[in-house]
């Protein structure tokens, strides 16, 4: 952004297969902000995939741990003894390609990711959760859920369920930008009733 080297859209950034991002979600480092890719995104061998969806504001430090780094558990140690090759890779290789992947790491559209988050292999984060700076998520976070902590626990629901509903039904993300510009304040101060009725009034639910 002009002014602000330290805040930069990722979608444009991304070049690796295994990374998708959805336009507007952005990402803010003092430091390197560019280099998300590489210095975010970590243990990234494997087939799994990251995606993320639009208009999410993701904090300094912000990171994914991908699949690739787990360890085999089937016996007594985790000592990844096939990446050294030799004998060891030899003998051992198949027990570490045969490790249960956690698949896929999701997050979905208008998430925000608080300072020095974790994102731990295979989770789930639903539609406007929000992740409390320096929490640790091992779990999948239901749509509009408020969690904290190491691991990370709800804490509790940005809204009542009918609201959930309500807002996901709406997708307001999905709107055309135009749409999103016209109705920006609303949907940064306006209530889940007023959103609903908007993506009604527009054709969109």
């Amino acid at each position: 952004m002009p002014g602000q080297p330290r805040v930069v859209f990722l979608r444009p950034l991304i070049t690796s297969e295994k990374i998708e991002v959805g336009e507007y979600t952005y990402y803010d480092d003092p430091d390197a902000a560019t280099e998300f890719e590489t210095r975010n995104v970590l243990y990234g061998y494997g087939p799994e995939k990251l995606r993320i969806g639009r208009y999410c504001a993701l904090a300094t430090g912000t990171r994914f741990i991908m699949a690739g780094a787990d360890h085999p558990m089937v016996g007594v140690s985790t000592f990844p003894f096939a990446i050294f090759g030799g004998d060891w890779a030899e003998s051992t290789l198949d027990i570490v390609m045969n490790v249960t992947s956690r698949g896929d790491t999701t997050v979905g559209n208008d998430v925000w990711t608080g300072y020095n988050t974790t994102i731990m292999p295979g989770v789930t984060i639903g539609d406007g959760a929000i992740i409390a700076s320096g929490a640790v998520v091992t779990a999948d976070v239901a749509p509009y859920t408020i969690v904290g902590g190491n691991p990370a626990k709800p804490i509790r629901k940005r809204f009542g369920d009918a609201e959930i509903e309500q807002l996901l039904a709406a997708a307001w993300w999905d709107w055309p930008v135009e749409l999103v510009t016209a109705h920006a304040r609303t949907i940064m101060s306006g209530t889940p009733a007023d959103i609903a009725g908007i993506a009604k009034a527009e054709g969109l639910t």
